[in-house]
């Protein structure tokens, strides 16, 4: 092929022609995005579209905030620090006085941070090798349906075949126990992991840490109870296991609080954060630990990208604006009401469909992830973008940014209900028209 004709060719080839097949998203929304504004993303042909994505609630705040904008332009234009390593920084001295003074200190959390490398995946890895170095164990338990990243040790804690099948080689040092509802809601899966644990012939080695969602945002949006969770601290403590709650997807507001185990009796001694935790969609994740944890040796872990000065900007500007008192989490508490509602609704169209998840952190299990990629498939082509997750992506899933406006809450929430309408028209006449009656 000659540089002309490959200068002429379709514009979208360039994806096939070069970009590796692992890409994913793209494949279900087959556009170019230009543009985007809260929860409004517009494509190059000036297509708006509804995110009910946020970048996979790494955008809890929507797509370019004005005043995270704004103060990453002044730190830009005045020649601020654009990578530092570990470094002492201004931005970074602002971003963990104003962490220690809005979220931790109000919470009664004495955390320390350690900055990892910049995905969610990187803080896991931290946890796990502290965990280990900590209590001179080997084992972490992880449980079924869980999603805590892809590289190997933390993909070793995933569940989901699919992804653990990329590793191309054993993946070790990981016992998987059953979340809360696995065999059904009148199976006690914690007194399951207890019997492990307590019995002396159980063959279960004890573990170093528990690493568990509680919510689980890949593996369906299940939800661990207050008394689950609470059990499982329990549990953790009788036994000298560490407790690590991955809070990457869950947090930052999404489960209605700025992480998703407030109001529950549970001291986690790591908390893994990434995702939103920019507050721009910025590469940035951190690990909470326990102070009586922090035996690193400097150095031992550590990354070239450990910190980033950007989003050290725009997260104090997060934290600020959306939780220095209690507005922003009241009306998302509203909005989430109303959220709850509404999927009520639509599951209520489908046989055995349920609601699933806490929060602003929710979908419908609609029974079948052939019907669930239907549902989604039309919410594009009207406008929405949507994702499936679960075992089986049953799930039609929705993470719209928690600053969406109601308004369009309820337009994107109409085109779902709208095509699931569809899609049970198209599949079964005689249902639709049970619908149509009520």
């Amino acid at each position: 092929m000659t540089a002309s004709t490959t200068q002429t060719a379709d514009a979208a080839d360039i994806y096939t022609r070069r970009e590796s097949e692992a890409r994913s998203y793209c494949r279900s929304f087959p556009t170019s995005f230009a543009t985007g504004r809260n929860a409004t993303l517009t494509d190059e042909d000036g297509r708006d579209y509804i995110d009910f994505l946020a970048g996979c609630s790494s955008l809890n705040y929507g797509h370019n905030d004005p005043d995270m904008k704004q103060a990453l332009i002044e730190h830009l234009t005045q020649d601020g620090i654009g990578h530092a390593l570990d470094f002492h920084t201004a931005p970074k001295k602002a971003f963990l006085e104003t962490f220690e003074r809005l979220i931790l200190q109000p919470r009664g959390m004495d955390h320390k941070v350690m900055m990892t490398g910049p995905t969610g995946t990187n803080a896991v890895e931290a946890a796990m090798k502290l965990a280990r170095k900590v209590t001179g164990r080997e084992t972490i338990v992880a449980f079924t349906n869980g999603f805590h990243g892809m590289t190997m040790g933390a993909l070793a804690a995933t569940g989901n075949a699919g992804k653990r099948n990329g590793a191309g080689m054993a993946l070790s040092g990981v016992a998987r126990a059953p979340f809360e509802g696995a065999f059904g809601a009148d199976v006690d899966t914690l007194a399951q992991l207890e019997m492990l644990l307590e019995n002396p012939s159980s063959g279960f080695d004890m573990p170093a840490a528990f690493l568990v969602e509680p919510v689980q945002g890949e593996g369906g949006l299940n939800a661990a109870s207050r008394e689950w969770l609470e059990g499982l601290g329990r549990l953790a403590k009788r036994h000298g296991i560490l407790l690590i709650l991955d809070d990457i997807q869950a947090g930052c507001g999404r489960c209605g609080t700025f992480f998703s185990f407030e109001g529950m009796d549970v001291e986690p001694d790591m908390v893994p954060m990434a995702k939103s935790l920019s507050g721009y969609g910025l590469p940035f994740a951190a690990l909470l630990l326990k102070p009586e944890l922090d035996i690193w040796k400097p150095a031992e872990h550590n990354g070239t990208f450990r910190g980033n000065t950007h989003a050290f900007v725009t997260a104090r500007v997060a934290l600020e604006k959306f939780w220095a008192d209690g507005a922003f989490q009241a009306e998302l508490a509203e909005k989430a009401a109303y959220l709850e509602t509404r999927l009520e609704a639509i599951a209520g169209m489908l046989p055995d469909a349920r609601l699933k998840g806490r929060g602003f952190f929710r979908g419908v299990d609609v029974g079948s992830g052939e019907l669930a990629a239907e549902v989604c498939a039309e919410c594009f082509d009207k406008g929405v973008i949507i994702e499936t997750s679960g075992a089986h992506d049953e799930v039609v899933k929705v993470l719209a940014p928690l600053t969406i406006e109601k308004e369009l809450l309820a337009r994107g929430l109409d085109i779902v209900e709208a095509a699931v309408a569809s899609r049970v028209a198209a599949r079964s006449p005689a249902v639709s028209a049970n619908i149509a009656a009520e």
